[in-house]
Protein backbone atom coordinates (compact mmCIF):
# COMPACT_ATOMS: atom_id res chain seq x y z
CA UNK A 1 0.00 0.00 0.00
CA UNK A 2 2.64 2.07 0.87
CA UNK A 3 4.61 1.34 -2.48
CA UNK A 4 1.25 2.44 -4.36
CA UNK A 5 1.17 5.66 -2.12
CA UNK A 6 4.92 6.65 -3.56
CA UNK A 7 3.88 6.13 -7.36
CA UNK A 8 1.13 8.17 -6.88
CA UNK A 9 3.06 10.97 -4.97
CA UNK A 10 6.03 10.46 -7.47
CA UNK A 11 3.30 11.35 -10.82
CA UNK A 12 1.54 14.49 -9.28
CA UNK A 13 4.46 16.52 -10.36
CA UNK A 14 4.31 15.65 -13.92
CA UNK A 15 0.36 15.20 -14.25
CA UNK A 16 0.52 19.14 -13.07
CA UNK A 17 3.08 20.03 -15.52
CA UNK A 18 0.78 18.53 -18.11
CA UNK A 19 -2.12 21.13 -17.21
CA UNK A 20 0.05 23.87 -16.99
CA UNK A 21 1.09 23.41 -20.70
CA UNK A 22 -2.55 22.99 -21.78
CA UNK A 23 -3.42 26.42 -22.15
CA UNK A 24 0.25 27.09 -24.37
CA UNK A 25 -0.68 23.67 -26.64
CA UNK A 26 -4.41 25.59 -26.66
CA UNK A 27 -2.80 28.91 -27.71
CA UNK A 28 -0.20 26.96 -30.32
CA UNK A 29 -3.39 25.41 -32.57
CA UNK A 30 -5.56 28.34 -32.42
CA UNK A 31 -2.09 29.79 -34.73
CA UNK A 32 -4.01 28.38 -37.67
CA UNK A 33 -6.40 30.54 -37.19
CA UNK A 34 -4.60 33.33 -36.39
CA UNK A 35 -5.96 36.70 -38.24
CA UNK A 36 -4.45 38.75 -41.32
CA UNK A 37 -0.59 39.58 -40.96
CA UNK A 38 0.04 43.09 -40.26
CA UNK A 39 3.92 44.64 -40.12
CA UNK A 40 5.00 47.67 -37.64
CA UNK A 41 8.44 47.69 -38.40
CA UNK A 42 11.93 46.27 -40.16
CA UNK A 43 15.04 45.61 -38.43
CA UNK A 44 18.70 44.70 -39.84
CA UNK A 45 19.03 40.71 -38.33
CA UNK A 46 21.87 40.52 -36.10
CA UNK A 47 22.60 38.59 -32.92
CA UNK A 48 20.37 39.97 -30.40
CA UNK A 49 20.74 42.73 -29.12
CA UNK A 50 22.06 43.92 -32.09
CA UNK A 51 19.35 44.54 -34.40
CA UNK A 52 19.33 47.73 -36.18
CA UNK A 53 15.71 49.38 -36.86
CA UNK A 54 15.73 50.16 -40.74
CA UNK A 55 11.89 50.30 -41.23
CA UNK A 56 9.17 52.25 -39.74
CA UNK A 57 6.55 52.39 -42.27
CA UNK A 58 7.56 56.03 -43.50
CA UNK A 59 9.37 56.80 -46.68
CA UNK A 60 9.58 60.26 -46.08
CA UNK A 61 11.32 59.49 -42.07
CA UNK A 62 13.10 56.06 -43.53
CA UNK A 63 16.90 56.38 -44.62
CA UNK A 64 17.33 54.19 -47.76
CA UNK A 65 18.15 50.38 -47.77
CA UNK A 66 20.57 49.89 -50.78
CA UNK A 67 22.71 47.09 -52.08
CA UNK A 68 21.85 44.77 -49.73
CA UNK A 69 21.17 41.42 -51.51
CA UNK A 70 21.18 38.02 -49.23
CA UNK A 71 21.13 40.21 -46.38
CA UNK A 72 18.90 38.87 -43.47
CA UNK A 73 16.20 41.15 -42.06
CA UNK A 74 13.39 40.68 -39.25
CA UNK A 75 10.19 41.76 -39.79
CA UNK A 76 8.26 42.69 -37.04
CA UNK A 77 4.14 42.54 -36.44
CA UNK A 78 1.62 40.28 -36.09
CA UNK A 79 0.21 36.96 -37.29
CA UNK A 80 3.80 36.35 -39.59
CA UNK A 81 4.59 32.85 -38.57
CA UNK A 82 2.43 31.09 -41.65
CA UNK A 83 3.30 33.11 -44.32
CA UNK A 84 3.24 31.79 -47.97
CA UNK A 85 4.54 34.41 -49.95
CA UNK A 86 6.95 37.41 -49.33
CA UNK A 87 8.10 39.78 -51.91
CA UNK A 88 10.23 43.25 -51.65
CA UNK A 89 9.89 45.55 -54.19
CA UNK A 90 7.43 42.73 -56.47
CA UNK A 91 10.39 40.03 -56.24
CA UNK A 92 9.81 37.23 -54.12
CA UNK A 93 11.41 35.92 -51.51
CA UNK A 94 12.45 32.55 -50.32
CA UNK A 95 12.29 31.87 -46.63
CA UNK A 96 12.29 29.04 -43.56
CA UNK A 97 9.34 28.75 -41.54
CA UNK A 98 11.60 27.36 -39.03
CA UNK A 99 12.85 31.04 -38.56
CA UNK A 100 9.21 32.77 -38.27
CA UNK A 101 7.19 33.45 -34.90
CA UNK A 102 4.03 35.26 -34.95
CA UNK A 103 5.51 38.37 -34.02
CA UNK A 104 8.19 38.19 -36.04
CA UNK A 105 10.58 36.71 -39.52
CA UNK A 106 13.67 36.20 -40.55
CA UNK A 107 13.73 36.77 -44.20
CA UNK A 108 16.70 37.12 -46.71
CA UNK A 109 16.55 39.89 -49.56
CA UNK A 110 16.07 38.52 -52.72
CA UNK A 111 18.69 39.40 -55.49
CA UNK A 112 16.70 42.46 -57.40
CA UNK A 113 17.24 43.85 -61.09
CA UNK A 114 15.69 47.37 -60.17
CA UNK A 115 15.75 47.68 -64.39
CA UNK A 116 13.07 45.39 -64.58
CA UNK A 117 10.57 45.70 -61.74
CA UNK A 118 7.06 46.59 -61.61
CA UNK A 119 7.66 50.78 -60.41
CA UNK A 120 4.21 50.10 -58.48
CA UNK A 121 5.84 47.94 -56.37
CA UNK A 122 8.70 49.64 -55.29
CA UNK A 123 9.45 50.44 -51.87
CA UNK A 124 7.45 47.84 -50.61
CA UNK A 125 7.05 44.90 -48.96
CA UNK A 126 3.97 42.90 -49.45
CA UNK A 127 3.28 40.09 -46.90
CA UNK A 128 0.90 37.29 -47.51
CA UNK A 129 -0.39 34.39 -45.04
CA UNK A 130 -3.69 32.06 -45.34
CA UNK A 131 -5.31 34.54 -43.45
CA UNK A 132 -4.21 37.67 -45.66
CA UNK A 133 -2.03 40.02 -47.15
CA UNK A 134 -0.55 42.83 -45.66
CA UNK A 135 1.44 45.85 -47.65
CA UNK A 136 4.46 47.78 -46.07
CA UNK A 137 6.83 50.67 -47.49
CA UNK A 138 10.07 49.88 -46.65
CA UNK A 139 12.76 52.06 -48.83
CA UNK A 140 15.10 49.13 -50.74
CA UNK A 141 16.62 50.52 -53.73
CA UNK A 142 19.50 50.41 -55.59
CA UNK A 143 22.84 52.78 -54.83
CA UNK A 144 22.72 56.83 -56.27
CA UNK A 145 23.53 56.33 -59.73
CA UNK A 146 27.38 57.22 -61.10
CA UNK A 147 28.76 58.57 -64.34
CA UNK A 148 32.14 57.13 -65.49
CA UNK A 149 32.08 58.01 -69.33
CA UNK A 150 29.95 58.55 -72.76
CA UNK A 151 30.16 56.46 -76.30
CA UNK A 152 31.04 59.13 -78.23
CA UNK A 153 30.86 62.30 -77.34
CA UNK A 154 31.39 63.89 -81.08
CA UNK A 155 28.01 61.56 -82.58
CA UNK A 156 25.67 63.38 -85.03
CA UNK A 157 22.52 64.60 -83.75
CA UNK A 158 20.12 61.15 -83.50
CA UNK A 159 23.00 59.08 -83.48
CA UNK A 160 22.84 55.82 -80.63
CA UNK A 161 24.75 57.30 -77.77
CA UNK A 162 25.76 55.29 -74.49
CA UNK A 163 26.02 56.81 -70.71
CA UNK A 164 28.32 54.43 -68.45
CA UNK A 165 28.16 54.12 -65.21
CA UNK A 166 26.56 52.09 -62.11
CA UNK A 167 22.30 52.28 -61.00
CA UNK A 168 21.87 54.03 -63.93
CA UNK A 169 17.98 52.58 -63.17
CA UNK A 170 14.85 53.87 -62.51
CA UNK A 171 15.27 57.23 -63.69
CA UNK A 172 13.85 60.04 -63.39
CA UNK A 173 15.26 62.51 -65.64
CA UNK A 174 17.91 63.06 -67.21
CA UNK A 175 19.29 65.98 -69.32
CA UNK A 176 22.30 65.93 -71.49
CA UNK A 177 24.70 69.21 -72.15
CA UNK A 178 21.31 71.67 -70.74
CA UNK A 179 18.80 69.39 -73.24
CA UNK A 180 16.37 67.45 -71.17
CA UNK A 181 16.22 63.81 -72.80
CA UNK A 182 13.11 62.42 -72.95
CA UNK A 183 13.76 58.62 -74.31
CA UNK A 184 16.30 56.66 -72.65
CA UNK A 185 16.86 52.86 -71.89
CA UNK A 186 18.58 51.40 -69.18
CA UNK A 187 20.43 48.24 -69.79
CA UNK A 188 19.51 45.12 -67.41
CA UNK A 189 22.44 45.91 -64.80
CA UNK A 190 22.04 49.29 -64.79
CA UNK A 191 25.64 50.35 -66.38
CA UNK A 192 24.49 52.10 -69.60
CA UNK A 193 22.20 54.54 -70.09
CA UNK A 194 21.35 54.46 -74.29
CA UNK A 195 19.32 57.61 -75.60
CA UNK A 196 19.91 59.79 -79.20
CA UNK A 197 22.28 62.91 -78.81
CA UNK A 198 20.56 65.87 -79.08
CA UNK A 199 20.32 68.57 -81.74
CA UNK A 200 21.78 70.78 -79.72
CA UNK A 201 23.73 71.85 -76.20
CA UNK A 202 23.67 74.70 -74.16
CA UNK A 203 26.44 73.69 -71.50
CA UNK A 204 28.81 70.77 -70.55
CA UNK A 205 26.14 69.22 -67.62
CA UNK A 206 25.29 65.74 -67.56
CA UNK A 207 22.52 65.09 -64.66
CA UNK A 208 20.31 61.85 -64.62
CA UNK A 209 18.12 61.78 -61.54
CA UNK A 210 17.24 58.53 -60.16
CA UNK A 211 14.57 57.11 -57.38
CA UNK A 212 18.09 56.55 -55.36
CA UNK A 213 19.72 60.14 -55.64
CA UNK A 214 21.82 62.35 -58.20
CA UNK A 215 24.78 62.10 -61.38
CA UNK A 216 26.54 64.86 -62.19
CA UNK A 217 29.14 64.98 -64.70
CA UNK A 218 30.54 66.99 -67.10
CA UNK A 219 31.15 66.60 -71.29
CA UNK A 220 35.10 65.60 -71.19
CA UNK A 221 36.73 64.64 -74.22
CA UNK A 222 40.44 66.01 -73.47
CA UNK A 223 42.47 64.46 -76.66
CA UNK A 224 44.45 61.41 -76.61
CA UNK A 225 47.30 60.20 -78.38
CA UNK A 226 47.57 56.14 -78.78
CA UNK A 227 50.02 55.90 -81.96
CA UNK A 228 51.42 58.04 -85.30
CA UNK A 229 51.40 55.67 -88.54
CA UNK A 230 55.08 57.42 -89.80
CA UNK A 231 57.14 59.48 -87.50
CA UNK A 232 59.52 60.16 -89.99
CA UNK A 233 57.18 60.73 -92.93
CA UNK A 234 58.85 62.29 -96.23
CA UNK A 235 57.41 65.58 -97.80
CA UNK A 236 53.53 64.66 -99.01
CA UNK A 237 53.43 61.29 -97.59
CA UNK A 238 50.06 60.69 -95.59
CA UNK A 239 50.25 60.19 -91.50
CA UNK A 240 47.53 59.53 -89.51
CA UNK A 241 47.66 60.32 -86.21
CA UNK A 242 45.33 57.54 -83.97
CA UNK A 243 43.89 58.41 -80.69
CA UNK A 244 40.44 59.24 -79.10
CA UNK A 245 38.72 62.68 -78.69
CA UNK A 246 40.49 64.16 -81.60
CA UNK A 247 37.76 66.30 -82.66
CA UNK A 248 37.09 69.75 -82.39
CA UNK A 249 41.08 70.55 -83.58
CA UNK A 250 42.02 73.88 -83.44
CA UNK A 251 45.74 73.37 -83.29
CA UNK A 252 48.31 70.75 -84.60
CA UNK A 253 52.25 70.66 -84.36
CA UNK A 254 54.46 67.83 -85.79
CA UNK A 255 57.60 68.51 -84.48
CA UNK A 256 58.95 71.56 -85.20
CA UNK A 257 56.19 72.34 -87.97
CA UNK A 258 52.69 74.23 -87.41
CA UNK A 259 50.19 71.81 -89.19
CA UNK A 260 47.02 73.81 -90.61
CA UNK A 261 45.34 71.92 -93.10
CA UNK A 262 43.76 68.13 -91.81
CA UNK A 263 40.98 66.14 -91.86
CA UNK A 264 39.20 64.98 -88.65
CA UNK A 265 38.49 61.30 -88.96
CA UNK A 266 35.17 59.79 -87.93
CA UNK A 267 33.81 59.56 -83.82
CA UNK A 268 37.24 61.45 -83.30
CA UNK A 269 39.39 58.35 -84.12
CA UNK A 270 41.67 59.82 -85.94
CA UNK A 271 43.44 62.98 -87.44
CA UNK A 272 45.16 62.78 -90.97
CA UNK A 273 47.38 65.74 -93.00
CA UNK A 274 50.20 65.72 -95.34
CA UNK A 275 53.43 65.84 -94.02
CA UNK A 276 55.70 69.04 -94.68
CA UNK A 277 59.37 68.64 -96.02
CA UNK A 278 61.07 66.65 -93.41
CA UNK A 279 63.87 69.27 -94.11
CA UNK A 280 61.90 72.33 -92.90
CA UNK A 281 61.39 71.63 -89.61
CA UNK A 282 63.17 70.02 -86.59
CA UNK A 283 62.35 66.82 -84.68
CA UNK A 284 59.92 67.16 -81.93
CA UNK A 285 56.81 65.98 -80.07
CA UNK A 286 53.49 65.93 -81.53
CA UNK A 287 50.62 68.38 -79.80
CA UNK A 288 46.87 68.27 -80.73
CA UNK A 289 44.71 71.09 -79.31
CA UNK A 290 41.10 71.12 -79.15
CA UNK A 291 38.00 72.85 -77.14
CA UNK A 292 38.34 70.59 -74.92
CA UNK A 293 42.33 70.35 -73.72
CA UNK A 294 45.47 69.45 -75.20
CA UNK A 295 47.40 66.50 -75.46
CA UNK A 296 51.50 65.91 -76.49
CA UNK A 297 53.56 62.73 -76.92
CA UNK A 298 56.59 61.90 -75.09
CA UNK A 299 58.53 61.04 -77.86
CA UNK A 300 59.90 62.63 -80.69
CA UNK A 301 59.36 62.22 -84.89
CA UNK A 302 61.54 63.37 -87.37
CA UNK A 303 64.40 61.85 -85.37
CA UNK A 304 66.27 60.43 -88.49
CA UNK A 305 69.66 61.75 -89.12
CA UNK A 306 68.48 64.16 -85.88
CA UNK A 307 68.16 62.62 -82.63
CA UNK A 308 70.96 59.88 -81.43
CA UNK A 309 70.13 58.86 -78.40
CA UNK A 310 68.88 55.45 -77.86
CA UNK A 311 69.69 55.16 -81.95
CA UNK A 312 70.53 51.43 -82.36
CA UNK A 313 70.52 51.24 -85.98
CA UNK A 314 69.75 53.77 -89.36
CA UNK A 315 71.33 51.65 -91.82
CA UNK A 316 74.07 53.90 -92.96
CA UNK A 317 77.50 53.72 -93.70
CA UNK A 318 78.65 55.01 -89.56
CA UNK A 319 78.60 54.34 -86.05
CA UNK A 320 74.96 53.37 -86.24
CA UNK A 321 74.94 50.85 -89.57
CA UNK A 322 73.19 48.63 -87.15
CA UNK A 323 72.61 45.46 -89.42
CA UNK A 324 74.68 42.95 -90.85
CA UNK A 325 74.30 42.59 -94.84
CA UNK A 326 76.40 40.05 -95.52
CA UNK A 327 74.24 37.27 -94.46
CA UNK A 328 71.99 35.09 -96.56
CA UNK A 329 68.87 36.66 -94.19
CA UNK A 330 69.67 40.54 -94.46
CA UNK A 331 69.50 41.44 -98.17
CA UNK A 332 72.29 43.40 -99.61
CA UNK A 333 70.92 46.98 -98.45
CA UNK A 334 67.80 48.80 -100.17
CA UNK A 335 69.18 52.15 -101.72
CA UNK A 336 66.65 54.65 -102.96
CA UNK A 337 64.14 51.36 -103.98
CA UNK A 338 60.92 53.12 -104.56
CA UNK A 339 59.03 49.79 -104.39
CA UNK A 340 59.05 49.55 -100.72
CA UNK A 341 57.77 53.35 -100.75
CA UNK A 342 53.73 54.52 -101.06
CA UNK A 343 51.40 56.73 -99.83
CA UNK A 344 51.47 56.34 -96.23
CA UNK A 345 55.24 56.79 -96.21
CA UNK A 346 58.67 57.28 -98.24
CA UNK A 347 62.28 56.66 -97.61
CA UNK A 348 63.97 57.29 -100.77
CA UNK A 349 64.79 61.17 -100.12
CA UNK A 350 66.39 60.62 -96.88
CA UNK A 351 69.83 61.61 -96.65
CA UNK A 352 70.98 58.59 -95.64
CA UNK A 353 68.39 56.51 -97.72
CA UNK A 354 69.96 53.56 -97.04
CA UNK A 355 67.56 50.33 -95.18
CA UNK A 356 67.89 46.92 -94.17
CA UNK A 357 65.88 44.24 -95.87
CA UNK A 358 64.81 41.28 -94.49
CA UNK A 359 64.25 37.44 -96.39
CA UNK A 360 62.75 34.58 -95.08
CA UNK A 361 60.92 31.42 -97.64
CA UNK A 362 57.92 30.06 -96.50
CA UNK A 363 58.84 28.33 -93.22
CA UNK A 364 57.91 24.65 -92.44
CA UNK A 365 56.29 23.93 -89.20
CA UNK A 366 58.50 25.03 -86.24
CA UNK A 367 60.58 26.96 -88.66
CA UNK A 368 62.81 30.17 -88.16
CA UNK A 369 64.63 32.42 -89.82
CA UNK A 370 67.32 34.46 -87.61
CA UNK A 371 68.20 37.93 -88.72
CA UNK A 372 71.80 39.17 -87.50
CA UNK A 373 71.03 43.03 -87.16
CA UNK A 374 74.93 44.12 -85.69
CA UNK A 375 75.45 46.34 -83.79
CA UNK A 376 75.76 50.31 -83.13
CA UNK A 377 79.89 51.79 -82.63
CA UNK A 378 80.45 53.48 -79.37
CA UNK A 379 81.05 57.64 -80.09
CA UNK A 380 81.68 60.74 -78.29
CA UNK A 381 78.16 60.77 -76.59
CA UNK A 382 76.91 57.12 -76.06
CA UNK A 383 78.79 53.50 -75.45
CA UNK A 384 77.98 50.73 -77.56
CA UNK A 385 74.64 49.38 -78.08
CA UNK A 386 73.07 52.26 -76.06
CA UNK A 387 69.11 52.37 -75.76
CA UNK A 388 68.79 54.25 -72.03
CA UNK A 389 70.56 56.20 -69.31
CA UNK A 390 71.55 53.69 -66.69
CA UNK A 391 69.50 56.06 -64.30
CA UNK A 392 66.39 54.79 -66.14
CA UNK A 393 66.19 51.14 -65.77
CA UNK A 394 64.01 51.83 -62.36
CA UNK A 395 61.55 53.37 -64.94
CA UNK A 396 58.42 51.02 -65.14
CA UNK A 397 59.19 48.78 -68.43
CA UNK A 398 55.70 50.53 -69.86
CA UNK A 399 57.32 53.86 -69.98
CA UNK A 400 60.01 52.68 -73.12
CA UNK A 401 59.15 51.26 -76.07
CA UNK A 402 61.58 49.39 -78.75
CA UNK A 403 60.68 51.82 -82.18
CA UNK A 404 61.32 50.96 -85.62
CA UNK A 405 60.18 52.09 -89.02
CA UNK A 406 58.88 49.12 -91.64
CA UNK A 407 57.69 48.30 -94.75
CA UNK A 408 55.99 45.40 -96.12
CA UNK A 409 55.28 45.64 -99.64
CA UNK A 410 53.56 42.46 -100.71
CA UNK A 411 51.72 39.91 -98.16
CA UNK A 412 53.34 38.81 -95.33
CA UNK A 413 50.73 35.73 -93.37
CA UNK A 414 52.40 33.30 -90.68
CA UNK A 415 55.79 33.64 -88.87
CA UNK A 416 56.43 35.60 -85.99
CA UNK A 417 59.04 37.97 -86.11
CA UNK A 418 60.03 38.05 -82.24
CA UNK A 419 63.35 40.60 -81.05
CA UNK A 420 65.67 39.59 -78.16
CA UNK A 421 68.44 41.11 -76.38
CA UNK A 422 71.79 39.28 -75.97
CA UNK A 423 71.47 39.40 -72.32
CA UNK A 424 68.24 38.44 -71.75
CA UNK A 425 68.16 35.66 -74.47
CA UNK A 426 65.18 33.51 -74.97
CA UNK A 427 64.07 34.32 -71.49
CA UNK A 428 62.13 37.71 -72.60
CA UNK A 429 61.22 38.25 -76.12
CA UNK A 430 58.79 40.53 -77.84
CA UNK A 431 56.42 39.29 -80.26
CA UNK A 432 55.49 41.74 -83.50
CA UNK A 433 52.43 39.59 -85.08
CA UNK A 434 50.14 41.93 -87.23
CA UNK A 435 49.07 39.60 -89.58
CA UNK A 436 47.17 38.25 -86.67
CA UNK A 437 43.54 39.38 -85.61
CA UNK A 438 43.31 40.18 -81.99
CA UNK A 439 41.39 38.05 -79.97
CA UNK A 440 41.03 35.40 -82.18
CA UNK A 441 42.33 32.27 -83.90
CA UNK A 442 41.52 34.69 -87.68
CA UNK A 443 44.59 35.73 -89.67
CA UNK A 444 44.44 38.04 -92.41
CA UNK A 445 47.42 38.61 -94.94
CA UNK A 446 49.07 42.13 -93.77
CA UNK A 447 51.20 44.91 -96.09
CA UNK A 448 52.20 48.30 -95.98
CA UNK A 449 50.77 50.94 -97.95
CA UNK A 450 54.73 52.28 -97.68
CA UNK A 451 56.63 52.99 -94.21
CA UNK A 452 55.19 52.97 -91.10
CA UNK A 453 56.26 53.55 -87.45
CA UNK A 454 56.09 49.98 -85.04
CA UNK A 455 55.89 50.94 -81.18
CA UNK A 456 56.62 47.92 -79.08
CA UNK A 457 56.78 48.54 -74.68
CA UNK A 458 59.18 47.26 -73.22
CA UNK A 459 56.72 45.62 -70.96
CA UNK A 460 56.12 43.32 -74.13
CA UNK A 461 59.05 41.73 -73.56
CA UNK A 462 57.41 38.37 -72.05
CA UNK A 463 58.53 34.72 -70.81
CA UNK A 464 57.43 31.68 -72.32
CA UNK A 465 54.51 29.36 -71.06
CA UNK A 466 54.10 28.06 -74.40
CA UNK A 467 56.02 29.87 -76.52
CA UNK A 468 58.35 32.43 -76.60
CA UNK A 469 57.12 35.53 -75.62
CA UNK A 470 53.83 34.20 -74.35
CA UNK A 471 54.20 34.44 -70.87
CA UNK A 472 55.03 36.83 -68.48
CA UNK A 473 56.04 40.54 -69.02
CA UNK A 474 59.24 42.27 -67.54
CA UNK A 475 58.85 43.54 -64.12
CA UNK A 476 62.37 45.52 -64.35
CA UNK A 477 64.13 46.97 -67.60
CA UNK A 478 67.49 45.76 -66.17
CA UNK A 479 65.97 41.89 -67.03
CA UNK A 480 66.11 43.15 -70.98
CA UNK A 481 69.27 45.01 -70.74
CA UNK A 482 71.06 44.46 -67.38
CA UNK A 483 72.68 46.99 -65.00
CA UNK A 484 73.95 48.84 -67.66
CA UNK A 485 71.40 50.32 -70.54
CA UNK A 486 73.10 48.86 -73.27
CA UNK A 487 73.28 45.61 -75.11
CA UNK A 488 73.32 44.16 -79.21
CA UNK A 489 69.56 42.78 -79.83
CA UNK A 490 68.61 40.49 -82.79
CA UNK A 491 65.15 39.67 -84.93
CA UNK A 492 64.00 35.79 -85.77
CA UNK A 493 61.25 34.63 -87.95
CA UNK A 494 59.46 32.09 -85.91
CA UNK A 495 56.62 29.83 -87.15
CA UNK A 496 55.12 28.39 -83.98
CA UNK A 497 52.44 26.21 -86.13
CA UNK A 498 53.02 22.85 -87.05
CA UNK A 499 51.72 23.85 -90.61
CA UNK A 500 53.78 25.96 -93.19
CA UNK A 501 53.84 29.76 -93.44
CA UNK A 502 51.11 30.68 -96.11
CA UNK A 503 53.72 33.10 -97.32
CA UNK A 504 57.52 34.30 -97.14
CA UNK A 505 58.90 37.06 -96.10
CA UNK A 506 60.32 40.07 -97.26
CA UNK A 507 60.11 43.43 -95.54
CA UNK A 508 62.87 46.25 -95.00
CA UNK A 509 63.09 48.24 -91.52
CA UNK A 510 64.78 51.17 -90.69
CA UNK A 511 65.58 53.64 -87.56
CA UNK A 512 65.44 51.29 -84.76
CA UNK A 513 65.65 53.16 -81.83
CA UNK A 514 64.74 52.56 -78.07
CA UNK A 515 62.58 55.59 -77.37
CA UNK A 516 60.38 56.94 -74.07
CA UNK A 517 56.37 56.95 -74.43
CA UNK A 518 55.56 58.05 -70.92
Amino acid sequence: MKKILNARLCLLPLLLMIVALLPACKKMNDSSNAGAPSITSVRLYHPSPKDTLIGTGNLNADTSFTGHSGKYVVIIGHNLQNATNITFDGVPASFNTALFAPNSAVVSIPYIEFSKIDTAKLYTIQYTTPAGSTSFAFKLGPPAPTISAVSDVFAAPGDSVYLYGSNLVLVQQFSYGGTNIPKFNSNANGTSLGFLMPATTSNKLIIVTTKSGIARDTINAKPIIYSISNCNPELGDSVYVYGNYLKTISSITFGGATITNFTEGPHGAYVKFAAPDRYSYANGTVTIGTSYGTVSTVYQVNTADKVWDGLLADCWWGNYFGVNPWGSTVEALGYRDAAYDGPMGSNTHYGNDQFGILISPVLAGGASTYFPLGNSNPTANHPRNYWMPVANLTDPPSNWAFQFDISVPRPWNGGTLYISTEFAGDSYVARYEPWKIPGSNVTKSFKTKGWQTVIIPLSEFRSKVNELGDGVSITQISQLLGGTGTNSYNMTLKNFDTSPTATDFKVAIDNIRCVKIK
